[in-house]
């Protein structure tokens, strides 16, 4: 994508930006959807192949297109959604092990402004409250995101850890497990990120979260895409930087009713 495009979704608004890594001739092995259930409720994934395996760009094509069959059964009940995107995870797992391939996933479940998050490796999500408060992230599952989450290692030291490339948990293995994070309710001003590791091993947390902020969300979007991707090809000392595809998916609920300060 040249540009970040914007839709509206479940009530709010979404906006989505994918490509493939600087002067990268291969396919893209990101990819991400927008799944809009009823007028207030949709789901959003994104997958990101894995890198060193066979056919990433068509394992993560097919985690989201099983993922999007199921999906699109479901209605306006979020418990008969909810159960059909794990489904659709597990139905991928299979797809994908015959394919021989492998991909990470991170699904949010939207019901109006309730959310849900359904994970499978080091793609992850933040959720940023209207002062770029970081109110929810996702753990990756990877040897260096439990670390850093343990407190064992900074957050500096996490990105440029030498094995800040392994991956615990992906769809396509036998021992494959799907977290599903807590019920959350966002406020009125909050920003929903979800995205592949090419952003998250680019730029800090707090670093999103402050782009996160800028309005109109495609802004946001195309700030986040344009300081990760200056990062995979930058050379200065000390800083972060790792190329890979990048794909990015922000929302922002609905508006209406809101009160007047700020989250």
């Amino acid at each position: 994508m040249d540009r970040p495009q914007s839709f509206p979704l479940a009530g709010g608004e979404a906006a989505v930006y994918s490509a493939r890594c600087p002067g990268k001739l291969t396919a893209n092995e990101d990819g991400a959807v927008l799944l809009a259930t009823t007028a207030s409720t949709a789901v959003i994934a994104v997958a990101d192949g894995v890198g060193g395996m066979p056919r990433g760009e068509k394992a993560s094509q097919l985690v989201l297109a099983t993922l999007a069959n199921q999906v699109c059964k479901a209605a306006g009940d979020r418990f008969q959604r909810r159960a059909l995107i794990v489904e659709g995870i597990d139905s991928a797992n299979l797809a994908t092990r015959r394919l021989g391939g492998g991909s990470t996933l991170c699904a949010i479940d939207i019901h109006g402004r309730d959310i849900r998050t359904f994970h499978v490796g080091d793609s992850a999500m933040m959720v940023v409250g209207g002062r770029g408060k970081i109110k929810l992230r996702s753990i990756p599952h990877s040897p260096v995101g439990h670390l850093f989450e343990m407190g064992m290692i900074s957050e500096q030291e996490a990105m440029h850890h030498e094995e800040r490339h392994l991956v615990l948990n992906v769809i396509g293995c036998e021992e494959m497990r799907i977290e599903i994070g807590p019920a959350h309710r966002m406020a009125p001003h909050d920003t929903l990120i979800v995205a592949s590791d090419g952003l998250w091993d680019n730029l800090y947390l707090d670093e999103v979260a402050e782009l996160a902020l800028l309005q109109p969300l495609v802004d946001a979007v195309s700030q986040l895409a344009a300081a990760a991707a200056a990062r995979m090809v930058q050379t200065t000392s000390g800083m972060p930087g790792k190329p890979d595809d990048l794909t990015i998916v922000a929302f922002r609920p609905s508006r209406r009713g809101e009160d007047r300060g700020r989250a």
